[in-house]
């Protein structure tokens, strides 16, 4: 009867050990510091293509092209690695787009990923190029001319207007570009870059070169317990 119980412990803490995460997190590195991202489960086209590249090393290298202080930073254009100082990026692409995917319960607050894109009707993603929000803090009135103007008369639901108020984001892109993952640690590493200086084209002057990997299932499984996410 021991050996049956410990059998039958050793079989569940096995397969607690080796059970796949509830998300999948992703860590990208700068000389400006880290950050961690959780890809979002409800975004799962734009999560399974981040995912791919992520894979097959295609970011490590490219820039962080595009910043602007207050909204965002910019990056994956695969045509970065190599561009000369000055030279002006974001027409790279992998020959693809990914469907838009748009959640209700989804918006741009500070310190999401979401994908960069084209002005195609359908508002589908660059295969590659992302960017995360920096974003601001919104007034009530600042708000209220957004929904009048860009936003069309669309209402931002009012948890998500008390978020924009306290904490900050960019309401101005909610419903037109696919937000798919958020940064759970070293939201700093942003702030710092969308501090750098740029040109005119919003190009660092000094290149910001990034890497980006997926982290294990082991450390998947750690910040879903840490972040206490479940399922």
């Amino acid at each position: 009867m021991k050996k049956t119980l410990t059998l039958i412990v050793l079989l569940t803490v096995a397969i607690t050990a080796f059970a796949k995460p509830k998300n999948q997190y992703v860590r990208i590195k700068t000389i400006y510091g880290q950050c961690i991202i959780r890809l979002y489960n409800e975004t799962p086209k734009h999560r399974d293509n981040f995912i791919k590249l992520t894979k097959k090393g295609f970011y490590n290298g490219t820039l962080f092209h595009r910043v602007i202080q207050n909204f965002m930073i910019q990056g994956g254009d695969p045509s970065s690695k190599k561009a000369a100082p000055g030279t002006a990026l974001g027409d790279g692409d992998v020959g693809y787009t990914v469907p838009a995917e748009f959640r209700d319960s989804i918006f741009h607050k500070r310190g999401v990923l979401a994908a960069a894109r084209d002005d195609n009707p359908a508002k589908a993603s660059s295969g590659c190029q992302f960017y995360i929000v920096e974003g601001k803090r919104y007034t009530d009135e600042d708000l209220d001319k957004l929904i009048a103007g860009r936003l069309k008369g669309r209402k931002i639901p009012e948890a998500e207007r008390e978020y924009y108020k306290s904490v900050g984001g960019t309401p101005q892109l909610d419903q037109s570009y696919t937000v798919y993952g958020e940064v759970v640690f070293g939201l700093d590493m942003v702030d710092r870059i969308a501090a750098v200086k740029r040109d005119g084209k919003d190009r660092p002057l000094a290149d910001v070169p990034m890497t980006v990997e997926l982290l294990s299932n082991r450390d998947c499984r750690r910040l879903d317990k840490i972040l206490e996410i479940a399922d």
